[in-house]
């Protein structure tokens, strides 16, 4: 009876010590550092272990790292006597311990897990009205989303690509951000919902005046359009009226109206300059006919034995 008692004694010790045994939750990011906040000093004898396997160990001020995967990425601080592993990668989560065993004894351990880096939120716009505004968080791979107003959670999802948020227009000046998170780290977006919605009350105005703008346009182009027809034909007239007037005139009197040219035949007679002058066989009556007269002369042609006498 008494051994038994002392069994469930020492088994209850070992399940207190072991829960005990891990003291800390820490995190960390991919591709970031953590230090454990136990420290093994420079005279002192201590190990670093992962899982149970030591990994490291400092003797005597000499550090050492026993396994081949932490080289280059494990240091101890010799002045603080702490442990830093840099590079973190995800399968660099677990349990580590810090056992010094020429110190106080102490033996403590720490969960580390590492995430990957939280992406940086982005903010869109879906619709905006006279009341309220609609916005969209976005990022490019499942993460814990947050919509906070002030320091107040109006929205979240623990694993989402999106998260939307409607902000109505007597909220418009308050404080918004969107948060994606993970338990390492977050990242934080401030959004402007004044600027990022725009002024409804102008959008309002805008889409009310659209169709007078346009119509205005289409008169526009319409008196454009006649103006440049009538001076085309301006143009146009301007240029063939005056061969009109000129061949107008050509055809018309002094009086302005078209007079008929007729032709005569001409008789010409051999007799010498100061003879009378035959009067037609033919006498042509024409009361609108004017009469015309004219000496004609008759001219001899020069022979070659005229031209030499000369």
């Amino acid at each position: 009876m008494e051994s038994s008692m002392r069994v469930i004694v020492l088994l209850v010790v070992m399940r207190f010590s072991a829960s005990e045994e891990v003291k800390k939750k820490l995190t960390g990011t991919v591709g970031g550092n953590i230090t454990l906040p136990d420290s093994v000093q420079e005279e002192e004898l201590g190990f670093l272990l992962y899982e149970g396997t030591n990994i490291a160990m400092v003797n005597n001020g000499e550090f050492k790292v026993l396994e081949e995967v932490y080289k280059n990425r494990l240091q101890w601080n010799r002045n603080s006597g702490l442990f830093t592993l840099t590079e973190l990668q995800r399968n660099d989560s677990g349990i580590y311990t810090v056992d010094s065993k020429t110190g106080k004894g102490n033996r403590k351990s720490y969960k580390l897990t590492v995430y990957d880096s939280v992406p940086t939120p982005a903010v869109k716009k879906v619709s905006v009205s006279s009341e309220s505004c609609s916005l969209l968080c976005l990022v490019d791979r499942e993460t814990t989303l947050l919509w906070f107003k002030d320091e107040q959670i109006l929205n979240q999802s623990s694993s989402a690509l999106s998260l939307p948020l409607t902000v109505h227009k007597q909220d418009f000046s308050s404080s918004y951000r969107c948060v994606a998170a993970n338990p390492a780290e977050e990242k934080t977006l401030p959004v402007h919902v004044k600027t990022t919605c725009g002024d409804t009350n102008n959008n309002d105005t805008n889409s009310s005046t659209e169709p007078r703008n346009y119509n205005i346009l289409i008169i526009i182009f319409c008196v454009l359009s006649v103006v440049m027809i009538v001076l085309a034909a301006f143009f146009i007239k301007s240029k063939c009226l005056p061969q009109s007037k000129k061949t107008n005139r050509q055809a018309q009197g002094p009086a302005g109206t078209q007079e008929e040219v007729q032709y005569s035949e001409i008789q010409i007679n051999n007799n010498r300059q100061g003879e009378n002058l035959p009067e037609s066989s033919t006498t042509i009556y024409h009361a609108n006919l004017t009469t015309v007269y004219d000496k004609l002369e008759v001219h001899r042609m020069i022979t070659d034995n005229d031209a030499e006498n000369t």
